[in-house]
């Protein structure tokens, strides 16, 4: 990091570039989660696949897995460049995959290709961050990520709608390359610029094995979470042998990619990791099902159903907001806790809306109290990774924190994909609620865990 960066703004001419292409690449895969969740009940429907709904978001969670430990090992060994731009190819393939899809099994497949270009990316932008922004900056950084999906929050659900109703749903899909394409065009110069400064260490043979070891057990991890939750939507007696051979695999693998004692909750990083992937799993355990109740159940469009997704989100960014101004050492544990806390209220309350009764604002009310939740505990996590972090130990630890995130993100789906599947046609409200209990208690777990972040005086 240079000195004309060490006291800058992230808007400042050292960094506005840099700043300017990663906040672009995060709206843009903000705007495919939040049009794509818009109009996947009506993907599903079209393609015969309703009971394979949950997959749709649990196969890219397993895949980014693989995506997520390769970035974290390539950049710290060469720098986040080539992760980032490989990342951002594999993400616009499978966005041109899922568009043309012909089946549900084919749509699943293309959503596997964008989770492991956006496990790639999400990863290598982290780096970008540590390496470019003093630490001063980066909760603001982190602030302006959430912001990113302001715009595409208000937008995203009208467009996904209006594609939906009269253009049709593969457009979705289709429309995100072009501009996904600009923005790495735009940035790819400004990143290369600013991060040749300095200079990555070359990977010497035991850092190569080490490498290469973790990927190997990256991709046993992501392919057991995958047949994890195909095993959720097998009937058949092959279900039970598919779930045991898979958590067999997780055992034997995820341990090796996590920092020692992630699931024992132990003080410090450790603690952090496992808080994030809860929070992840508990709020997208929850909003996928939102707009496919709200459109089923609750007899919404579309467009009318995603704004549950915009509300979420503009009140993440509130969140965020908070917390990029409020935040410091001493209180982040405690804002951590408040944030999860939040998110917990908020699943629980929207859970409410399954039946008639409940009026449809109770949903939009509760899921912004949501949203706030996790914008505050959220960007409070990636901050305290950096900070626990030992130099040239970002990228890995960045990578644990997200393989963690789409582990957890997907074990919940497998969970709660399979119970739905099992119950849809049997009632009305189970299916749903099952699933918001499983997002609901992922909430609350983090909520009583969070003052284990402390580990230090000043944490």
């Amino acid at each position: 990091m240079t000195t004309s960066t060490t006291r800058a703004g992230v808007f400042s001419p050292g960094l506005r570039a840099v700043t300017t292409a990663a906040v672009t690449m995060v709206a843009v895969q903000a705007f495919e989660a939040i049009a794509v969740s818009t109009a996947m009940p009506t993907v599903a429907a079209a393609l015969g696949g309703l009971q394979q709904y949950a997959l749709a978001f649990g196969i890219p969670a397993a895949a980014a897995i693989i995506g997520m430990v390769s970035a974290g090992g390539w950049s710290d060994r060469r720098g986040p460049v080539g992760a980032l731009a490989t990342g951002w190819l594999l993400f616009v393939a499978g966005l041109l995959i899922s568009g043309t899809a012909l089946s549900m099994p084919m749509l699943i497949g293309g959503r596997a290709l964008q989770g492991l270009g956006t496990g790639l990316t999400s990863v290598a932008i982290y780096v970008v961050v540590a390496r470019t922004y003093p630490e001063a900056s980066r909760p603001k950084i982190f602030s302006a990520f959430a912001a990113a999906w302001v715009l595409p929050a208000l937008v995203g659900p009208a467009i996904a709608g209006f594609l939906v109703v009269h253009v049709g749903w593969r457009w979705v899909f289709l429309t995100v390359p072009f501009v996904a394409l600009a923005a790495a065009i735009a940035g790819w110069g400004p990143c290369r610029r600013l991060l040749a400064e300095r200079a990555e260490k070359p990977e010497s043979p035991a850092g190569a094995r080490q490498g290469l070891s973790r990927t190997l057990f990256a991709t046993i991890a992501g392919a057991a979470a995958c047949l994890l939750s195909v095993a959720g939507q097998s009937g058949s007696s092959l279900a039970i042998v598919m779930t045991a051979v898979s958590l067999g695999l997780l055992i034997v693998s995820v341990p090796r990619l996590l920092p020692r004692g992630t699931y024992r909750a132990a003080r410090g990083l450790p603690t952090v990791i496992l808080l994030r992937g809860l929070a992840s799993a508990a709020f997208t355990g929850a909003e996928v099902f939102l707009p496919l109740l709200l459109s089923r159940e609750r007899g919404l469009s579309p467009a009318e159903a995603g704004i549950v997704l915009t509300v979420g989100a503009l009140g993440w960014s509130a969140g965020s907001a908070l917390q990029g101004k409020f935040s410091s050492a001493e209180r982040r544990a405690a804002m951590l806790g408040t944030g999860l806390g939040l998110l917990a209220v908020g699943i629980v309350l929207a859970s409410a809306t399954v039946w008639t009764a409940v009026p449809l604002f109770t949903v939009y009310i509760s899921w912004v109290v949501a949203g706030l939740g996790i914008g505050i505990a959220y960007p409070t996590m990636s901050v305290l990774t950096l900070e626990l972090s030992a130099p040239d130990e970002e990228g890995r630890n960045s990578s644990a924190l997200q393989v963690n995130d789409a582990l957890l993100q997907s074990i919940t789906l497998a969970a709660s994909g399979a119970v739905f599947a099992a119950l849809l046609g049997r009632s009305h409200t189970a299916p749903y609620l099952a699933g918001f209990g499983i997002a609901a208690a992922a909430a609350l777990t983090g909520a009583v865990l969070a003052p284990r972040v402390k580990m230090a005086k000043g944490i």
